[in-house]
């Protein structure tokens, strides 16, 4: 997976996010964010150490 798509879903996780949140839908919103997160995070950290 190159990194384009790879933002991109970031991107739409955080989104969905968004809108579950905002639709009350707080466990699954919650879990997109994390989600996100952590790729975000291990994205970062392989850029990062190689």
């Amino acid at each position: 997976m190159n990194i384009f798509y790879r933002d991109v879903l970031i991107a739409l996780m955080f989104a969905i996010g968004i809108v579950g949140f905002i639709s009350g839908e707080f466990i699954i919103s919650t879990v997109l964010f994390a989600s996100a997160a952590i790729f975000s995070n291990i994205h970062l950290n392989r850029q990062f150490y190689s």
